[in-house]
């Protein structure tokens, strides 16, 4: 059998996929046979890009698992890009697919798993904690070679005064503060706490006192160091702790990027938890990614590499938990372009860092690291991802009742001295 024909033969569902999704291009295959062939005409949307598939098998899994496929290639370097980047790649699919009403290619591709992958967002204590160290267990050092000084593994907000990340993620800090409300001396409940640089900026600039909890070794050990390298330990506090474990009342609470964790069979418990929490006058800001789109599955490879567990929320699936937990929405903001910048950001500090990451781990986690933040770019220009900043309240009055008070954001806060604290 000739080679081409063989290519044909058992290649024919990678060929007939891309011809079916590209439009906008082009996108050179060149396939193990050694012949190339192109998909898309050329776009000014996207740039062109060349990639070269080593082996049958790899092909076959593109196919038979598009999302997964391409991503285990690329990592074990049966996928290579000889035009453009994986950046460029993921962007020039993602623009294929793109949520749009008139994308006459727009098809869920991913949305058969939706059933099969249930299962993974049942997320009880035991297996929190293992998806937890998953991801953020990994090295100290690999975070603090891309994240911005504070440690901020969220998005940045690009506001006035913010054109890049490290101001961004400071702005977004000064964002979730104005909602909060704060005053000083009130107790505050950092749910997902991260590495502590929100729960430090909380106490420094509004002089309360905070609790935050994280499920990862790592990030705790690195959170009650700073505390204490700031002189800060008396007023900020950091647990090992399940937000089901937590005792007590609290008159604010904020949880940015962890209910991403949480999934949808505990959206209702989660939040009627919080109500608990809550002090009477208690205000809640839930900082989280969500779905324009309407309830969908995680992607499979980020479900398999990068976040087990994870599941990013529509709208329509938090709406309901919040009305039977007895919570007042007080204020939806919708961010669209704020989190593709932070991930570009991102990003460009990880291909920089290319030499460390490797020496810290190995040539394939760093392809597997880039084609999670690139896909991830992707998915916030073109698919329908946004970041939701949902205000709770246990009272209808439990905010202000106009938004005016939120503009304090763009304004850089007074730092407390010591004595102030």
């Amino acid at each position: 059998m000739l080679p081409g024909r063989e290519w044909a033969s058992i290649e024919l569902m990678p060929d007939r996929l891309f011809r079916t999704l590209i439009r906008a291009g082009p996108l050179e295959l060149i396939g193990p046979d050694g012949e190339r062939r192109s998909y898309g005409e050329p776009s000014a949307d996207v740039e062109p890009v060349r990639i070269r598939i080593a082996d049958r098998a790899a092909a076959r899994a593109i196919a038979r698992n598009p999302a997964l496929g391409f991503g285990e290639a690329y990592m074990d370097g049966r996928l290579t890009i000889e035009q453009g980047d994986i950046r460029s790649l993921l962007d020039l699919i993602g623009f294929n697919i793109r949520w749009e009403k008139e994308n006459p290619v727009r098809a869920g591709w991913w949305r058969p798993l939706r059933i099969a992958a249930a299962w993974d967002t049942w997320n009880w204590p035991r297996r929190s904690r293992r998806n937890a160290a998953h991801h953020y267990d990994l090295s100290d050092a690999l975070y603090a070679l891309f994240l911005d000084p504070e440690r901020q593994y969220s998005c940045a907000y690009f506001g006035r005064d913010a054109p890049d990340l490290d101001s961004a993620q400071a702005a977004k800090m000064r964002l979730v503060a104005a909602k909060l409300c704060l005053e000083p001396g009130q107790k505050v409940l950092d749910i997902g706490c991260g590495w502590g640089g929100l729960a430090c900026h909380l106490a420094r600039s509004a002089g309360v006192e905070v609790l935050g909890i994280t499920l990862s070794e790592a990030q705790l050990r690195h959170a009650r160091a700073r505390a204490a390298a700031e002189g800060l330990d008396r007023q900020v506090r950091f647990e090992r702790l399940d937000w089901r474990e937590v005792d007590g009342r609290f008159d604010r609470i904020v949880s940015v990027g962890m209910f991403e964790h949480v999934g949808p069979p505990d959206y209702r418990r989660f939040l009627a938890r919080c109500r608990e929490l809550l002090s009477d006058d208690g205000l809640m800001l839930l900082h989280t990614i969500g779905r324009a789109d309407g309830p969908g599955a995680t992607d499979p490879f980020i479900a398999k590499y990068i976040f087990p567990g994870g599941y990013v929320p529509a709208l329509s699936q938090i709406a309901p938990a919040i009305e039977r937990s007895w919570l007042w929405l007080t204020d939806l903001e919708v961010l669209r372009g704020h989190y593709a910048p932070t991930l570009a950001a991102w990003y460009e500090r990880v291909q920089a860092a290319r030499d460390e990451i490797v020496a810290l781990y190995d040539e394939r986690f760093f392809r597997m690291w880039s084609f999670y933040l690139a896909g991830g770019i992707a998915a916030f220009r073109h698919a329908g991802h946004v970041v939701f900043q949902l205000q709770l309240a246990r009272r209808q009055l439990g905010a202000p009742m106009t938004r005016d008070y939120i503009a304090r954001a763009d304004d850089p806060p007074p730092r407390l001295s010591g004595e102030d604290l």
